[in-house]
Formats: structure tokens, sequence, C-alpha cells
């Protein structure tokens, strides 16, 4: 068997960036896990348009693949778990020939489907991707005074991507009825539910801007900035780890990860909002104060 040293560099990578989440707790600060995590997406995510949707959602698969096979003698198998035509759907050859049904299902949706519906896929990738980089320099250099027509204008454009990248998401979720491997209606109602989770914030965000409120606009963002990472990362950290655990149940992991991943996101980035972000300007001023005294 070929080693497939692609997702063997995924899993390199996913072990470096955790070492930079611990290293961000301790210190209190995430700007080297933020740059890893948007670089790691960026790699990801061009693999679809490099390769083609059907390969890179094997490549996708396999990193699936260890973790929902651990444990299973040869030959075992399990609910969550399905075989494709030739084993076409995995990097990993015959090594494992039984892979996540979410993701046999996904293989097959794009490998025989319309061309819209990949043309719809490569939208939204490209969309979220280049909204994803660009929420982070909004983030990074907030509008005002010197830089608040560029902020406006970037924003502007951002949301502009954000609203083809969700309509094209929400266009492929409601082709997800009869595919019982995702879920089936729950899993169209879940995506429905994460747009709304990410457009939502982003919307309330704009809102709080139009009326003159900077604060709120700021706080609403974060917000959105947490939907963006829940859906897109925590999503697919929850769906590493808990497949082992959730492969007796077809579609249960999957529909845990689209119901649950965006929310978290919001909630996660609350609480670093208020626990971090929020009290710098406050450690910053209150060590100015400090300073003439210490000098003195």
């Amino acid at each position: 068997m070929d080693l497939p040293f692609g997702v063997l560099a995924v899993y390199a990578a996913l072990a470096v960036w955790s070492v930079l989440l611990v290293r961000g707790l301790k210190k209190r600060t995430f700007g080297l896990f933020l740059v890893f995590g948007i670089g790691l997406l960026l790699v990801l995510n061009v693999r679809y348009l490099i390769e083609g949707a059907p390969a890179a959602i094997a490549f996708f698969i396999g990193i699936y693949d260890v973790l929902d096979n651990i444990g299973l003698a040869t030959g075992e198998g399990a609910r969550a778990l399905a075989s494709c035509p030739d084993n076409a759907c995995t990097v990993w050859g015959d090594y494992y020939v039984q892979h996540p049904s979410w993701g046999v299902a996904f293989h097959d949706r794009f490998l025989n489907g319309p061309e819209f519906r990949t043309n719809l896929l490569y939208a939204h990738i490209v969309c979220n991707s280049i909204v994803f980089v660009l929420m982070h320099l909004q983030l990074a250099r907030p509008g005002g005074s010197a830089r608040g027509t560029w902020h406006r204008a970037l924003g502007r454009i951002s949301f502009a991507i954000l609203t083809v990248g969700t309509i094209s998401a929400v266009w492929l979720a409601s082709e997800h009825g009869p595919v019982g491997e995702y879920g089936g209606d729950l899993s169209a109602y879940g995506f429905y539910s994460m747009s709304f989770c990410v457009y939502g914030c982003a919307v309330m965000g704009v809102l709080a801007i139009r009326r003159g409120d900077a604060a709120l606009h700021r706080i609403w963002m974060i917000r959105f900035a947490g939907a963006m990472w829940g859906a897109f990362w925590l999503f697919r950290v929850m769906l590493f780890v808990q497949g082992p655990l959730l492969r007796d149940w077809e579609a249960a992991n999957l529909l845990v990860c689209i119901w649950f991943s965006a929310p978290l996101g919001i909630l996660i980035a609350e609480v670093v909002r208020r626990r971090i972000l929020d009290r710098r300007p406050l450690q910053e001023s209150a060590g100015l104060r400090d300073a003439p005294a210490a000098v003195g």
C-alpha cells in the first residue's frame, strides 16, 4: 500500500496546531493559532479547485478513515460505515474498505451528480474561503478615522461574497432530504440553521454599524468569526473525534456536527471576547496609569 502522505501531513499539521492552541491558552494570545488555521483551511479547500471535487472529497474522507475504523477487526463493519464502488472514495487503497457512510454519499453525489451541484460546491468553497481570510483582516484592523473608508469597502465586499457563499450552501442543503446517510431532512434543516447562525451574525453586525453603534458591531462580528470557525473547523474536529464513538448510529455523528458546530463556535467566541479581548484595553490602560508611578 502506498501511504497517503498528504493525509499524514494533515495529521502532523493538526498536531502542530494543537501545540499552538495550548500555547495560546497559556499566553492568552492566539495569533499563531489563527494564522495556522487559516493556512490549513486554504490548503484543504484549494484541493477542490486543483484536483476536482471527487478527488478532493476522497482525500477528505481519508482523513476520517483511520479513526472511524479504529478497533474494528478485518471485515467488521458498523451502521455508520459503508463501502463505495471499487473503493474509489479513499486514498488508503484496500487498507480501508469501510468508510463513513456520509463520506461515501458525499463522494457519490459529486462524482455522479449534475454539474450544477458541483459548481454550487465550488462557489460555496471559494466564497467562504475568501470571507474567512477577509474577516480576520477586518478584525485585526478595525475601522477608525484613519482607515474607516478602507474598512467599510472591505466589509461591503466581504458581505457580498458571504451572501453568494451562503446562498450556495442553502441551495446544496435543500437537496439533502433524500440522503439518508446525511440524516435526511434533519441534515437539511441543520444546515439551514448553520447558515442562519453565520449569516445572521453578519447581518446583525451590519445593522449595528449602520446605526452608528461601533461597539455592538464589533461584538457581532466577533460572533460571526466564531460562527465561521465553528462551521468549518469545529465541525471537522467534532466529526473526527466523534467518528469511532457514534459509528453504530448512521448519520448521528454528522447531525451532531451540523446542528451544534456553529452555535458552539459563537459561544466560544463570546467567551474569548469577554474574558480576553474586552479586558485588553483595561489592562493596557491600567499599565499606562501605573507607568509614571513606577518611573517616579
